[in-house]
């Protein structure tokens, strides 16, 4: 089941520079393991915001939360999940018009 799902950092991150910079390295390691295993498929930041938008990937939002509750930043966090469903209309995978 994919859900679509917006992320907001919230706060200051950690106690110092220090900390924040091992707790965002620590969140990069924890999101690629995420990748690999097909849970995070998408994610796209949102200019000029500390907060992303992602594709994941679950068997269930109980699956899904614990995917979310395991990245180090999870505490700093503020999260809208949108469960998606196919659409009779949907045109398959976007091609890229990019040359």
């Amino acid at each position: 089941m994919e859900f679509l799902v917006q992320i907001e950092i919230t706060g200051s991150i950690g106690s110092d520079e220090a900390s924040e910079r091992r707790l965002r390295e620590q969140e990069r390691t924890r999101a690629a393991e995420l990748a690999r295993a097909g849970i995070l498929l998408r994610l796209w930041r949102i200019p000029g915001q500390r907060a992303n938008w992602g594709i994941w990937n679950a068997k269930g939002a109980s699956e899904l939360n614990e995917a979310l509750a395991s990245l180090p930043l999870f505490p700093y966090m503020k999260i809208t999940v949108h469960p998606l469903a196919v659409h009779p209309n949907d045109p398959g995978p976007p091609v890229n018009h990019c040359p």
